[in-house]
C-alpha cells in the first residue's frame, strides 16, 4: 500500500458528548481513525451512541446534547473548531452525511433535479451551468439511476425506497467529499434493495477512494462493506479491529453476544438475545457498563473501566479478560426446538387457517392473484418477499383488515370467514390476533400499559377485577416484562419493551393464531433475537400458530416450519424451510437468497 493510500483522512481523538445542562456523559473517550478509501463499520445496539458520534463528526449536536471535548480532523481541517460559516463549506465538501430515513431527508415539495442541483450550486461546484449539468448526470450514473428528464422531474414520493436512498447518496457525494458518514442507510429496505444500495456504496468508496463511516446494528450487513469494525456499547468503543479478525477472534464478550444474535441464512443455529438492557446515560456504572449482562464478569470489571489492550495495535479491546474470551468457544450450546426440525410429516398437520384462490384489489388494481396457503396447528408459516410483494395485504385479508375488494375463500378451522373483521363473530376475531410492524404507532400513547393489555381481556371475557389482574400479570410474565411497567405509558419504554407489550396485548385474547407483521424490522439485532426467542418459547408453551411476515429471509431459518415466498402478488415457492432455503426452485427465491447478507465463513459462531 502506498503512503498516499495509507493516509489518515478522518481522525477522532477523545470525543466526549454530554447532556446539556446536566453534563451526564452520552459518548465518552471515543477515538478512531479512517484511512483513505477505507470503510469503518460502527456497530452497536440502539442507544449505544452510534448516531450521536456519527453526527458529531459534522459538528452536529442533537437537541439536549453538547460536544464537550475532543477533536475531529478531516483532511487537516479541525471540524469542531470551525465557525458556522466554515461548517457550511465543510459539510458537503469535506464530509457528507447519509441519514437512515431517505424519504424524510428529501424535500417532498421539490423535484429530484432541483434537490440535486441545489447541492452543486450551494457549494459552487464548477464554473458554469453546463459543468453542473454534466456533474448531475455523472452523479446519477454513479448510483445507477436514470438521468433522463422524466426521472429527474419526479418528486420523492414517486420513487421506490431504494431509489430514494440512492438519490440521497448521490447528493452526499455530489461535491466529492473526502469522508461520507452513512447512518443505517439500509435498515428499512428489503434484502434485494439493500443489496443494491450496499453494492453502490462499496463501488463508490473503492472507485473514488472515499473514506466512510458505516453506522449499523447488524454485523452481517457491515461484513459486506467494511474493512474494519468498531463495536460501541454505552457510549464507548469497546473493540475495534480488522473485519476478518473481529469475526474470527472477537475479544470482547459483547462482540461475541452480538454475533450470536445475528440471523444467518447458512446456519440452523437458534438466535440468542442478550439478557438485560444497555444502561442509559446517567445510569452507567463506574466499571465496565457491560458487566451486568456479561458471562465473563469479574470484580475488576465492576470497579474500574478496563484499559485499552488487545492482540496488536490494530486490534484493541477494553476488557480485563479479553485473552480468555478470544480463545473460548462461542458459548453455551442451545438446541433447536424439536418441532422446528420439521420434516414432511409437518405437512400432514391439522389445518387451522386455509386461504384458497384469494384475489385482492387495492382500489381497482389487482394486487393478489389467486393466492393459496394453509397455516397448520401449532406451527409457524413464514411469509417472505420484497416490499410490495403482497405479504401484508395477504395478512390483512386473513385478519379482516383489508379495506378493498377480495375474492376467494378464507377459512378458520374449516368454517368460512367474512371478508371484514366487523362482520365476523366475536370468537372469530378473538381467534386471530394481529401484531403490527411498528410498536411506536400501534400502541395508544394516551393509555397506560395496564389499560392496553386489559382492553382485549374485557372485550372477549367476562371476568371480575381480580381475574383480570391475574390474567394481565400472566401475559406480562409470558413476554418477560415486570409488573412495574403497568402504570407507564408507551413512550416510557424502549422499542423492544413496546413490542413485548404489543405481543402481550395479542396474547391476552388467548388467540389460536398470531399474525406477526414485520414485528422485528424496527429493532436492532440483539432485541430482534430476544423477540424471536420469546415467540418460539410462546409457541412451545401455548401452542399458538403463527403467520410470520418478514422481508428478512435469514431470520426465519431458526424458528419457522414452512415458508411461502411472494413476488408481485403471487406465491412463487412454498415448502418446508430447510428445503426452500437449501434447494430453492424459483428463480426469484434464488435471487432473494443471493442478496441476503451472511456472516463470513470464518465467523466464530
Amino acid at each position: 500500500m502506498s503512503d498516499r493510500e495509507d493516509e489518515i483522512v478522518l481522525s477522532v481523538d477523545d470525543l466526549k458528548i454530554v447532556l446539556d445542562p446536566s453534563g451526564i456523559d452520552i459518548v465518552e473517550d471515543v477515538s478512531l481513525a479512517i484511512r483513505q478509501g477505507e470503510v469503518l463499520g460502527l456497530v452497536g445496539e440502539s442507544g449505544s451512541g452510534k448516531t450521536t458520534t456519527a453526527t458529531a463528526l459534522l459538528a452536529f449536536e442533537r437537541r439536549g446534547a453538547r460536544i464537550s471535548g475532543g477533536k475531529v480532523d478531516v483532511a487537516g481541517t479541525d471540524v469542531l473548531a470551525s465557525r458556522q460559516n466554515g461548517l457550511c463549506r465543510i459539510r458537503g465538501e469535506l464530509i457528507a452525511y447519509v441519514p437512515q430515513d431517505a424519504f424524510a431527508a428529501l424535500n417532498p415539495a421539490l423535484r429530484i433535479r432541483d434537490q440535486l442541483m441545489e447541492m452543486l450550486v450551494e457549494h459552487s461546484f464548477g464554473s458554469s451551468t453546463a459543468e453542473r449539468e454534466a456533474r448531475l448526470r455523472e452523479m446519477m450514473a454513479e448510483v445507477s439511476l436514470p438521468s433522463d428528464e422524466e426521472f429527474l422531474q419526479r418528486y420523492p414520493h414517486q420513487l421506490s425506497g431504494g431509489q430514494q436512498q440512492r438519490v440521497v447518496i448521490a447528493m452526499a457525494l455530489a461535491n466529492r467529499p473526502k469522508v461520507i458518514v452513512l447512518d443505517e442507510p439500509t435498515t428499512a429496505l428489503d434484502v434485494t434493495t439493500q443489496a443494491h444500495v450496499l453494492e453502490t456504496i462499496r463501488d463508490l468508496t473503492r472507485l473514488y477512494r472515499v473514506s466512510a463511516l458505516y453506522v449499523t446494528h447488524d454485523l452481517a450487513v457491515v461484513a459486506s462493506v467494511a474493512d474494519r469494525i468498531a463495536v460501541m456499547y454505552a457510549g464507548r468503543i469497546v473493540e475495534i479491529g480488522p473485519k476478518d479478525e473481529l469475526f474470527r477472534e472477537p475479544c470482547h464478550p459483547y462482540t461475541r453476544r452480538l454475533l450470536t444474535a445475528i440471523p444467518d441464512i447458512s446456519s440452523k443455529r437458534p438466535l440468542r438475545g442478550i439478557p438485560g438492557v444497555a444502561p442509559r446515560p446517567g445510569q452507567r456504572v463506574a466499571g465496565c457498563a457491560f458487566a451486568p449482562r456479561c458471562d465473563w464478569v469479574s470484580e475488576d470489571c465492576r470497579s474500574e473501566y478496563p484499559p485499552s489492550d488487545g492482540p496488536h495495535v490494530d486490534h484493541q479491546v477494553s476488557c480485563y479478560r479479553w485473552r480468555e474470551v478470544r480463545v473460548s468457544s462461542s458459548g453455551r450450546p442451545v438446541s433447536l426446538s424439536s418441532e422446528v426440525n420439521a420434516d414432511a410429516d409437518t405437512l400432514a398437520g391439522k389445518t387451522l387457517v386455509s386461504v384458497r384462490d384469494l384475489t385482492a384489489f387495492y382500489q381497482k388494481k389487482e394486487v393478489l392473484h389467486g393466492v393459496s396457503i394453509a397455516l397448520r396447528e401449532h406451527h409457524c408459516l413464514a411469509l417472505v418477499g420484497e416490499s410490495g410483494s403482497g405479504k401484508t395485504t395477504l395478512a390483512r385479508c386473513i385478519t379482516g383488515l383489508h379495506p378493498f375488494k377480495i375474492v376467494g375463500h378464507i377459512e378458520l378451522e374449516g368454517k368460512p370467514l367474512a371478508r371484514e373483521s366487523r362482520d365476523r363473530t366475536r370468537g372469530e376475531r378473538q381467534a386471530i390476533q394481529y401484531i403490527f410492524q411498528s410498536p411506536y404507532s400501534s400502541l395508544n400513547p394516551r393509555k397506560t400499559i395496564r389499560e392496553l393489555i386489559e382492553q382485549p381481556i374485557r372485550l372477549f371475557f367476562k371476568l371480575d377485577r381480580e381475574e383480570i389482574e391475574g390474567r394481565v400479570e400472566r401475559v406480562l410474565n409470558q413476554v418477560v416484562l415486570d409488573t412495574s411497567v403497568l402504570n407507564r405509558y408507551p413512550e416510557q419504554l424502549s422499542g423492544g419493551e413496546r413490542q413485548r407489550v404489543a405481543i402481550a396485548r395479542a396474547l391476552a385474547a388467548e388467540p389460536k393464531v398470531l399474525i406477526c407483521d414485520e414485528v422485528t424490522s424496527w429493532l436492532d439485532v440483539s432485541v430482534q433475537a430476544t423477540i424471536v426467542e420469546l415467540l418460539v418459547k410462546l409457541q412451545d408453551e401455548t401452542g399458538v400458530s403463527m403467520l410470520f411476515v418478514t422481508h428478512n429471509i435469514a431470520l426465519i431459518r431458526s424458528f419457522a416450519h414452512e415458508v411461502a415466498v411472494m413476488q408481485d402478488g403471487y406465491i412463487v415457492e412454498l415448502g418446508l424451510v430447510d428445503a426452500v432455503l437449501e434447494r430453492p426452485r424459483a428463480e426469484y427465491t434464488m435471487r432473494l437468497l443471493a442478496a441476503t447478507p451472511t456472516l463470513p465463513a470464518e465467523c466464530v459462531v
